[in-house]
């Protein structure tokens, strides 16, 4: 199968004349042309094509693209790359599919500026937050989990922190002592929904404290005051302290 230039692009969503400029700089090189000089890719080129443009999704400039495809840079390498960063995105997307969600629930007069620059600043720091504290290692067993946990239960359990999170806030506000039956049932369901997050792996339960500990230290700098602190920030410090107590409580 070869495909002509032109038909390549609108196949791509690229313009000719990007595929033009991979050809002056060694990217993406026909494999033949016509007698009337027309351009021809053939399936080899349709797959390296294809590696250029994941690797270029993966922030790779032209150049680095070129010395990594130079390189003999494998096709079941980018695949796993791409499909990793893509997995990334979409665990991005549904936080902020919750926070679209939740903004467009509200009664449209109770919408305010302050929602859509919410929205704004999640959409920007999001994907920062979650590179910053988990590997491209851990980010595949994240993903792994999700696969396997399903979009059912996860969107359950999404559903369930608030709530869980507002019942221990209660307890806690209460003067309620840690080993409490109340607060120690409280206590075991966080440690069972914080377990399905990171399936007992020790690395990603760090990782996750120490996201979970710089949140709450931004959250104590907020100047947002009325926005609350589990959705801005995660769990304040003094609610995670309390939770600690209940688990040492129970032994």
């Amino acid at each position: 199968m070869a495909w002509k230039v032109g038909e390549l692009a609108r196949r791509t969503g690229l313009t000719v004349r990007t595929l033009h400029h991979y050809e002056r700089i060694g990217l993406l090189e026909p494999a033949e042309r016509t007698r009337s000089g027309h351009r021809l890719y053939d399936e080899a080129g349709a797959a390296r094509l294809y590696q250029v443009v994941a690797l270029r999704e993966l922030g790779l400039s032209l150049d680095a693209v070129r010395t990594a495809l130079d390189g003999e840079l494998g096709m079941g390498t980018v695949l796993h790359e791409h499909l990793t960063q893509v997995e990334r995105q979409l665990g991005t997307l549904r936080l902020l599919h919750r926070r679209l969600s939740a903004v467009l629930s509200a009664d449209a007069a109770a919408r305010t500026p302050a929602d859509f620059l919410d929205l704004i600043e999640k959409v920007t720091t999001m994907e920062e937050t979650v590179q910053k504290h988990f590997s491209e290692e851990q980010l595949a067993k994240l993903a792994a989990r999700r696969e396997a946990l399903g979009d059912e239960a996860i969107s359950s359990a999404e559903q369930e922190w608030p709530q869980l999170i507002a019942n221990v806030q209660a307890e806690m506000d209460a003067g309620t002592d840690p080993a409490d039956p109340r607060v120690q049932a409280l206590a075991r369901r966080w440690a069972e929904l914080v377990e399905a997050f990171h399936g007992g792996d020790p690395e990603l339960r760090e990782s996750l404290n120490q996201m979970y500990a710089e949140q709450a230290e931004q959250a104590e700098h907020a100047e947002d005051s009325e926005r609350p602190r589990q959705e801005a920030c995660g769990p304040a410090p003094q609610l995670l302290e309390y939770v600690g107590r209940a688990w040492a409580a129970a032994g």
